[in-house]
């Protein structure tokens, strides 16, 4: 009789195929960009930076206490670093314009950025004259990042038609308006003398509105570090 060779079923184990380790390349390639809380493998990002302006000068400005709620709600945002420009503090002189009269400061803050919230008040049924004139000091310095807007107004529109006309001159700087904006009408009645919120309803929207404007900001950056702009020369 032949001889037979017996396998017990100890010993009879399916064969399992080797894991693979990805091999690690000078240029690797990111195969799936998971992230959790900021940290993408275990290296952490650097902040989202989105300063809030300050969009008027003149004195008893209700929207500046329009801007400072945003800044506060802002600065609450794991992963984003805010500051508070306000234009009256940046002294641009108003005997010449665009490049020639920018401040240093200002344009440096802009270049950082990553979108900038702004705020304005709606003068007849416009935006104001000095805003214009100190946004016109810069202009790569804009280009593809996010912009939100905050509007104001004594009546009863909030300072829509502000931003109607404000959103073209935003697009022509080469800046990228969120789909949301906060529009806050007959604002004596939601903010107190001293700058309090009188309307806590506002919380909600301006969460919405940041919460759409923080995507937008990284979604961007990351089209500037890591895609080619083929317009660029065109």
């Amino acid at each position: 009789t032949g001889t037979s060779v017996g396998v017990s079923r100890a010993q009879a184990r399916p064969m399992v195929p080797p894991r693979l380790t990805p091999s690690v390349s000078a240029s690797p390639t990111i195969v799936s960009d998971q992230r959790h809380h900021g940290y993408l493998y275990g290296v952490k990002e650097r902040p989202l930076n989105i300063p809030v302006l300050i969009g008027t000068v003149r004195q008893g400005r209700m929207s500046e206490h329009a801007a400072r709620l945003v800044h506060n709600e802002l600065s609450k945002r794991p992963g984003v670093e805010t500051q508070l420009i306000d234009i009256q503090e940046l002294g641009v002189v108003s005997d010449d314009e665009g490049a020639a009269v920018k401040v240093p400061s200002f344009s440096a803050a802009l270049d950082r950025a990553d979108g900038v919230v702004i705020t304005s008040p709606e003068y007849n049924h416009g935006y104001p004259g000095m805003l214009k004139h100190v946004m016109d000091t810069n202009s790569w310095e804009y280009a593809h990042k996010a912009v939100g807007v905050v509007s104001v107004s004594s009546g009863p529109f909030g300072g829509g038609r502000m931003i109607e006309n404000l959103l073209p001159v935003l697009r022509a700087y080469g800046l990228v308006p969120i789909s949301r904006d906060v529009s806050i009408p007959n604002v004596h009645g939601v903010f107190g003398e001293e700058g309090q919120l009188l309307d806590e309803n506002f919380l909600h929207r301006i969460d919405g509105f940041l919460a759409e404007l923080i995507w937008m900001a990284k979604t961007l950056r990351y089209g500037r570090e890591h895609i080619a702009n083929e317009a660029k020369n065109r």
